[in-house]
């Protein structure tokens, strides 16, 4: 059964504790300065008004927020005005958390008790005690659409998504990632009245043993216009969403992985976090070298059952994203098609005939007259047959047609959807949803169209080995993508044996009830249908057994640089 909350149990010693008072009790008993490091979205007030309330010694607050340079200051700083410009991105923010200040934040602290520093950049303040307060991203990006939330360095100020997807996360995540080491303490703050408290140590040694095993991390469903139903009728998440568009299975930069023993004592932590403090051991030597600590593929749904066509649109090619945008790999895709048929379709790559002028000319008229235009003109589409995998290369147009639920299986960048078309459809507040045009014809690839389409990037399967009741079948590569897509069939009651050899895999259980991994150390961790499963690199060898009766797994990993053609 799909595991909405997969959970792993901290490390022996290590100290998780949930409530205001328990939480307040990790504080030193002598005159300290404490810094209370974490995003914008946290409640602060609530934060500082708690812990202040349920400790025995005096305290002194200090709202680090208070101490930021101007709005105007801050948003020059960390914004170049070319990207102010451009209504849809911005180049990724390298700005360190001291730059929304004048001067470094300086305070002493009160002989006589504690002095709390809280917000972001409280750990600048030379301190005794460091913790860090977080709240998921799911809640800062909700915040800002509902037009509650604030950016970083902007308290007060309308807050925007541009800001918080170029900026604000860049920033924060980057700042978080390197003081990891020195946390005395980790503060889940997603109920404000129960807040969940994991010691620094702990979080660490909880970290060292999952960088080590198979980790899930939670799941999550966001709705978008065009968005399905699947998600909630067959896992039965939020059903009182409008829907279940978007479901974030692995989306490295704001998966949580639950360290905890049940819904009443765990704290959400960042995988990212895994990937900053255990990078060998996750991703392997060659991937760390190679994108540094950002784990590179993501797994994530697109869920159409029931709902609208995506746009068409495509994402930036690598110069382009590393020159324009900041980020130093680029989003190449792929479609696995979970559920589909012959009736659906997808998009995918320019006819052979493709007339660019009239692309051009059709997709301007319908972003600013409200002309409505058929994309079958100018792109290919091809049944959406369940089990069939579309290679989507940067550049591609591309998009899944309604009644379908896409694995994409990605390149981690994820933000970049460079639109062409959208069906004229309105967003939730019924406004025109944005279209990036521009960018995307800045991107658009004019050379593979055609027959070439069909020939590289709807490749038939090809199997690499079998056994005894299984086979695992190379499903997509491609020289200009660094990843490849594979799939495991197994029989009932099947056992096929695998190996990370230094490159981490990631898993999903595509048909059947569901598979059990078993690795050499001794771990042992169940994947049920529609579940995807980190294999870190240290793991080694694994075996995966069907349960329940025959099952197909997908696994993606990142392609050997020697490889010239299919791995």
């Amino acid at each position: 059964m799909y595991r909405l909350d997969p959970r792993y149990p901290p490390a022996p010693g290590a100290v998780l504790t949930s409530g205001w008072e328990a939480v307040a009790a990790q504080l030193p008993d002598e005159p300290a300065i404490v810094a209370i490091e974490g995003p914008p979205a946290a409640d602060w007030e609530t934060i500082a008004t708690r812990l202040t309330a349920a400790c025995a010694l005096p305290v002194r607050t200090l709202d680090i927020r208070t101490r930021y340079a101007s709005p105007a200051v801050v948003r020059r700083r960390t914004m170049s005005a070319p990207d102010a410009d451009d209504p849809y991105y911005c180049k990724l923010a390298q700005n360190p958390l001291s730059d929304l200040f004048d001067e470094r934040p300086l305070e002493e602290g009160d002989m006589e008790g504690l002095l709390l520093v809280y917000g972001p950049g409280a750990s600048l303040v030379l301190h005794d005690v460091l913790w860090y307060a977080d709240l998921p991203k799911r809640y800062a990006e909700s915040a800002v659409v509902a037009g509650e939330g604030s950016n970083l360095g902007l308290p007060g100020v309308r807050a925007e998504l541009k800001r918080l997807f170029y900026v604000d996360w860049p920033m924060l995540d980057r700042h978080r990632d390197a003081i990891a080491g020195q946390l005395d303490g980790w503060v889940d703050v997603q109920e404000p009245e129960r807040p969940v408290f994991l010691d620094g140590d702990g979080l660490r040694a909880s970290y060292a043993r999952l960088a080590r095993r198979p980790v899930r991390t939670r799941p999550f469903f966001n709705s978008t216009p065009w968005g399905g139903h699947w998600g909630q009728r067959a896992l039965g998440f939020n059903p009182g969403a409008r829907n279940t568009a978007l479901g974030y299975e692995l989306i490295a930069p704001e998966a949580g992985i639950l360290i905890g023993h049940g819904p009443d004592a765990q704290a959400e932590v960042p995988f990212q976090l895994l990937c900053a403090l255990h990078p060998d051991e996750v991703l392997g030597a060659e991937s760390h070298a190679r994108f540094g600590t950002s784990f590179p593929i993501r797994f994530d749904y697109l869920d159409t059952v029931g709902g609208g066509n995506l746009s068409v649109h495509c994402h930036p090619k690598e110069p382009y994203m590393r020159e324009r945008f900041g980020w130093h790999y680029t989003q190449h895709e792929t479609y696995y098609m979970t559920l589909g048929g012959a009736d659906a379709r997808v998009y995918l790559g320019l006819r052979e005939d493709a007339d660019l002028a009239l692309f051009r000319k059709e997709i301007e008229e319908a972003a600013h007259d409200g002309v409505p235009m058929d994309p079958e003109d100018h792109v290919m589409t091809f049944p959406a047959e369940q089990g069939r995998l579309f290679m989507i290369p940067a550049g591609t147009p591309h998009a899944s047609g309604a009644g379908n639920l896409v694995l994409e299986i990605s390149a981690t960048p994820y933000l970049y959807s460079l639109r062409f078309y959208d069906w004229l459809r309105p967003d939730a507040d019924g406004n025109p949803r944005p279209l990036p045009y521009e960018h995307g014809l800045a991107n658009l690839e004019t050379e593979r169209r055609g027959d070439a389409v069909t020939r590289d990037l709807v490749q038939e399967p090809y199997v690499l080995r079998r056994g005894d009741g299984w086979r695992e079948e190379l499903l997509g590569a491609l020289d200009e993508m660094f990843y490849e897509v594979r799939r495991y069939t197994l029989d009932a009651d099947a056992a096929a044996a695998d190996d990370t050899a230094g490159r981490f895999h990631v898993l999903n259980v595509v048909e059947g009830e569901g598979v059990t991994v078993l690795t050499s150390a001794g771990e042992r961790h169940t994947l049920a249908y529609a579940e995807t499963l980190t294999v870190p690199a240290a793991v080694g060898g694994y075996r995966l057994e069907s349960r329940g009766g025959p099952a197909k797994v997908v696994k993606a990993l990142v392609r050997d640089r020697r490889a010239a053609g299919p791995s």
